[in-house]
């Protein structure tokens, strides 16, 4: 993992995201996150695998403003953007651009609108592409403009619910690196909370940890832990 305990500190004082015992029961009584604590300690790519009903969706929920926690304690001093597995559930307007002008923020001028669209599509490797109509993209492209969305919106947490799901091994590839070079880069590094059933994703980690019955496990490298789950790949984890 990158960074040193000082490092995170600052970040985790300044602007971090932390749970401490955190609940949360669906109206039908299904407790979806029991006590429920962790920390990111630094901006980079943290990722959560676990099966179904673990609780990594409701999570995610809470974060970004969605829901609100029964009883625990939730600070989050960054700005969520929540990725879907079908970019289509998120991409609402016929061009990329037109699609990217939702997200932006409202006190730009024209020119301000025009280079931001221009520059997070460029982040994305969507370069040149604004006036392309969106139901012309690929699936891995429009994964990628969802994305830019939310580099457009200033978001600096972004919260990727297995957003590889539906994609080509080729695409999975490609918005795994684009999201790992965001969170490394040496200025205004982005903080991604990615949740994933696949183990070789791991491997792009700054840290894993399991979810279990609606708790986060300890962090360890991506590495590591595919190595500890790999005995229980014939079943979801």
């Amino acid at each position: 993992m990158r960074g040193n305990l000082a490092e995170g500190n600052d970040f985790q004082a300044q602007m971090g995201l932390s749970l401490e015992k955190v609940s949360f029961v669906w109206p039908s009584g299904t407790k979806a996150l029991d006590k429920c604590s962790f920390k990111i300690p630094r901006p980079g790519l943290w990722m959560l695998v676990g099966s179904n009903g673990s609780g990594k969706s409701t999570l995610f929920r809470l974060i970004s403003g969605m829901l609100i926690a029964d009883s625990g304690s939730f600070e989050c001093g960054l700005k969520p953007a929540l990725m879907f597995q079908n970019p289509d559930h998120q991409l609402l307007l016929p061009s990329c651009a037109s699609d990217l002008l939702l997200s932006l923020p409202k006190n730009l001028t024209s020119d301000q609108r025009r280079n931001r669209i221009k520059k997070v599509l460029e982040q994305v490797g969507l370069q040149d592409m604004e006036s392309r109509p969106i139901h012309t993209l690929s699936g891995g492209q429009k994964q990628r403009l969802a994305l830019a969305g939310a580099l457009a919106s200033e978001a600096n947490l972004l919260l990727l619910d297995e957003p590889t799901a539906l994609l080509d091994p080729l695409s999975q590839k490609k918005v795994l690196e684009i999201v790992q070079h965001l969170c490394s880069r040496p200025v205004n590094p982005m903080t991604a909370l990615w949740i994933t059933h696949r183990l070789e994703e791991l491997e792009y980690a700054d840290g894993a940890a399991r979810m279990e019955l609606g708790k986060v496990g300890k962090w360890h490298s991506g590495h590591l832990l595919s190595k500890r789950l790999k005995p229980l790949a014939g079943r979801r984890v």
